[in-house]
């Protein structure tokens, strides 16, 4: 089998067939209108966002690991995640290192590279450096076991074997930092195919699916998708895990003969993406008060300091409405808080210069 042949959702010919749903065409609207408005809430609402990013690390620290099993004293959890205490276990140990990769990836995304040792790292991190094989691929293959209600085990995918595994993650890293470079595929849907990829590699004897969520954070921060920042995406995971799992089972048939279906895949973490936005967007809107669409249009127009038109206000706050944002526009110049300048649909707006910022 050759290189080209190996990253089956990266494939020429997977690209060629692929159709998007009208669902997904959807949500990848949605979720790039919502990465605009991230943009408006980081300038008007810092102070909010602040607030939200110590909760969202204790919650992805909690549910990343409680997804696979590990769980800690609720006590211990709060101390354990700012780094107040210091693990007395390996449960707690790996909620340690999953904070800490965490802040890793929050700090330095920008300059991470997409390769195969960054994938090392991040599976070093999360697993808190007390197994022997932290950092290391898996030495022997691996399967992934659904357990009946019977209680028989049954074998629902056969991972890439141990000896494939260097390769298939090498090739997973180049196909798809190709695939972005080139724009073949929009960039979340070349996200989450990624995940899947890795997924059913499985390149690790333990702690698979929380490198993954910490991957899956990684290249969305990359491209400007920053709501698992101050909202935890591993929490929203978490509580459709049985969905989660199910979709997983679902999109993995026939991956190895690159036949796979990535769309039930693709529609479930962009529902997820999109629920995060929706989350982060009425955590804002309650720490505005009175008209929450007005009050946003008010505190843009105080957060822009030069002239500024009213399609150039509008292109700030996606998804806010032309003849709302007039409306406001007009009674903040009955209060003599701003003036128009000039005439027609090129005419601008500015600030009267004795006016501060009120919100």
């Amino acid at each position: 089998m050759g290189n080209n042949e190996v990253m089956k959702s990266f494939l020429p010919r997977t690209l060629e067939r692929i159709r998007f749903h009208p669902s997904t065409t959807w949500f990848l609207s949605q979720c790039a209108e919502a990465r605009g408005m991230q943009e408006v809430w980081k300038k008007i609402k810092p102070e909010t966002l602040k607030q939200l990013r110590e909760s969202a690390i204790i919650q992805s620290s909690e549910s990343s690991n409680r997804i696979e099993g590990v769980e800690v004293d609720r006590g211990r959890l709060i101390p354990l995640v700012l780094g107040k205490t210091r693990p007395r276990d390996r449960s707690e140990q790996e909620i340690v290192g999953y904070r800490k990769a965490l802040i890793w990836i929050h700090g330095s995304h920008s300059v991470i590279k997409i390769e195969p040792a960054t994938i090392l790292k991040i599976h070093e991190l999360a697993q808190g450096g007390l197994i022997s094989d932290a950092g290391k691929w898996k030495t022997k293959d691996n399967e992934i076991i659904e357990i009946l209600q019977n209680g028989e085990r049954k074998i629902r995918f056969k991972c890439v074997s141990a000896k494939e595994t260097p390769r298939y993650v090498e090739q997973l890293c180049l196909s798809y930092r190709d695939t972005v470079n080139q724009s073949k595929l929009p960039e979340l849907i070349s996200i989450f195919s990624f995940v899947f990829d890795f997924l059913c590699i499985h390149p690790f004897r333990d702690g698979n699916g929380r490198t993954s969520r910490l991957l899956n954070l990684l290249l969305l921060y990359q491209s400007g998708f920053e709501v698992g920042r101050y909202i935890s995406i591993e929490r929203l995971i978490e509580s459709t895990k049985d969905d989660y799992y199910k979709i997983l089972a679902q999109s993995s048939e026939g991956w190895h003969e690159s036949k796979h279906d990535l769309i039930p895949w693709w529609n479930y973490s962009l529902s997820i993406l999109k629920s995060a936005y929706q989350e982060l967007k009425e955590r804002v809107e309650r720490s505005t008060s009175g008209d929450t669409k007005g009050a946003l249009i008010r505190q843009m127009v105080f957060s822009v300091s030069s002239p500024f038109t009213v399609a150039e206000l509008c292109k700030e706050i996606p998804g806010i409405n032309r003849e709302l944002v007039k409306k406001v526009l007009f009674k903040m110049k009955t209060e003599k808080i701003i003036e128009l300048i000039g005439k027609g649909r090129g005419a601008k707006w500015r600030r009267v210069s004795h006016v501060a910022n009120s919100s």
